[in-house]
């Protein structure tokens, strides 16, 4: 299974609109690939809170649009990141787009640990609360997104749900990249499933963005891992690795906490 991972500078001289333009041309670029994933809220920034309201847009809008066209003419799965949804009825929500390969909408999910301490997108956007995988031809990815990163009950829920690797957009900052990287790895390693994490280059609204897009494979290792700048990482992997590695090394059949009934 081949996974690129789009690292997107997101230059705020560029409108939203050249960027999908820019962006779709990227995703096209990658046939062959079997699934292609973008970062968190690249349409827009994931730090330019003051702009989300007049960026905000329905699940058809634009950005749908455009990476539902793309996705399609590459013929990939692709996990086009998150844009700032307008619900009609509710509040914005940090909602990730997932399409197939013949461009149709397969899965969305409402980033569910919003960050900001009370300020940012902790105030300007609602809270998900469903779990959301998704099944592939080869494999089941579980979606989560950024700040997520930082929450382990999600990943093992997830788990519990039939993830095999987890896929996560993100727009982190370089002042916590070290944070990025080993949590990154503890996601994989305490839950024996691949993590494909993508962020974004360049600033947004005077963050500094890490980059550092990194795919860990079950057992920890890094696999393949981006510099600070846009970047398309490209890496093969083998689905059959994550029942290999819980076979081999069954550290999840000793789980005494968080089941119902615990184990005896």
């Amino acid at each position: 299974m081949r996974a690129s991972l789009i690292q997107i500078d997101v230059n705020p001289d560029e409108s939203s609109n050249s960027r999908r333009q820019r962006v779709a041309s990227l995703v096209r670029g990658q046939a062959g690939a079997d699934l292609v994933v973008l970062p968190e809220l690249w349409p827009v920034g994931a730090f330019a809170f003051e702009t989300f309201a007049d960026e905000a847009e329905p699940l058809g809008g634009p950005t749908y649009e455009a990476m539902s066209k793309a996705a399609s003419d590459a013929g990939v799965w692709l996990h086009a990141g998150s844009i700032v949804e307008r619900d009609p009825l509710g509040p914005l929500y940090n909602t990730s787009l997932v399409f197939s390969p013949d461009g149709e909408l397969a899965r969305t999910y409402r980033k569910i640990h919003r960050f900001g301490f009370d300020q940012g997108e902790a105030v300007l956007m609602g809270a998900g609360d469903e779990l959301v995988t998704v099944a592939l031809p080869a494999t089941t990815l579980a979606l989560a997104t950024c700040y997520d990163l930082r929450f382990p009950e999600l990943f093992r829920a997830l788990t519990d749900a039939g993830a095999e690797m987890f896929v996560i957009p993100a727009g982190w900052p370089e002042r916590r990249r070290a944070h990025w990287s080993l949590l990154a790895r503890a996601r994989a390693v305490e839950n024996q499933a691949y993590v494909l994490a993508c962020g974004t280059a360049g600033t947004h609204a005077g963050v500094e963005q890490a980059g550092h897009s990194v795919v860990v494979d079950p057992w920890g290792e890094v696999l393949a891992e981006a510099g600070s700048g846009e970047e398309v990482l490209t890496v093969e992997l083998d689905p059959a690795r994550t029942a290999a590695t819980r076979e081999q090394f069954p550290a999840l059949k000793d789980r005494l906490l968080g089941l119902d009934p615990p184990r005896r």
